[in-house]
């Protein structure tokens, strides 16, 4: 049983860490359902690093010239740089300094609500914004610094959780006028750094709660994997959706799972 937990929850964090409609929110619904014991959010962690994972495989050439490049002091190999560091930066450090106040939060209610808000504020950018921006390839190296700093800050939002850390980025690089394909792609570059560091944190502040895992060692293990595996599907499908579909599909589905979610408690 631990184990067919630990490969429905992989799926779930495959599905959604990319798709504009939040895994931490579906992993705390899906956990809170089925009775999985995960106190410090080990397990969670461990499987985001799997969705990571298919993230720097699936750019592995594009990365690896990009930090070929940047001991080369290649131009476009730094500007990717300084861009990522300043789209990650602000939610990096709020998450640092007030990680311990939204933790309280993380509960059905908030994800409910923040998932009909989130829909609200991605149809209104995806509507507004988008339509100004052409063209239907991921273009990483003309993003400007404004453009990146931009999708960080709105990033910040997503420590509330059922936010969505994909769409609040999408949103930010909608509103610095990214095309829809340039803002998905950016906001997967963006989660890697974001996510090693808050994994890494949480594995060293949690370390010993490891043991209180359901299914332990096996679950983490077999929980990667499969998120590894369905991140990588999700990701090659998003990029190729965005490029002649609008977000709308995904703002449909948040404000359904926030009213039934809502439904359920009342």
């Amino acid at each position: 049983m631990e184990v067919m937990q630990a490969i429905l929850l992989g799926i779930i964090e495959g599905l959604t860490e990319f798709l504009p409609i939040s895994s931490t929110g579906h992993l705390i619904i899906a956990e809170e359902y089925i009775d999985f014991a995960d106190t410090a959010k080990i397990f969670t962690v461990a499987i985001q690093s799997g969705a990571i994972a298919a993230v720097v495989w699936f750019y592995r050439r594009d990365l690896w010239s990009k930090i070929s490049g940047l001991f080369k002091s290649d131009k476009v190999a730094v500007k990717f740089f300084t861009n990522l560091i300043l789209a990650t930066a602000p939610a990096g450090l709020l998450a640092l300094a007030l990680e311990s106040s939204f933790e309280k939060y993380a509960v059905a209610k908030t994800v409910a609500i923040a998932s009909i808000i989130g829909a609200l504020v991605l149809w209104w950018a995806d509507s507004k914004f988008a339509a100004h921006a052409y063209g239907h390839k991921a273009e990483i190296d003309s993003i400007s610094p404004k453009q990146a700093l931009i999708a960080g800050l709105a990033q910040c939002v997503a420590l509330i959780p059922g936010t969505s850390r994909s769409g609040a980025a999408i949103v930010g690089g909608l509103l610095g006028g990214m095309n829809r394909v340039t803002a998905t792609a950016f906001s997967f570059y963006m989660a890697v750094p974001i996510l090693i560091a808050a994994g890494a944190y949480k594995l060293i502040t949690g370390r010993h709660e490891l043991a209180s895992v359901d299914g332990g060692a096996v679950s983490i293990i077999i929980g990667t994997i499969v998120s590894f595996t369905v991140a990588l599907i999700v990701i090659s499908w998003l990029l190729r959706y965005v490029a002649t579909h609008s977000f709308k599909i995904f703002v449909y589905y948040r404000i359904a799972l926030g009213i039934l979610i809502l439904i359920l408690l009342a």
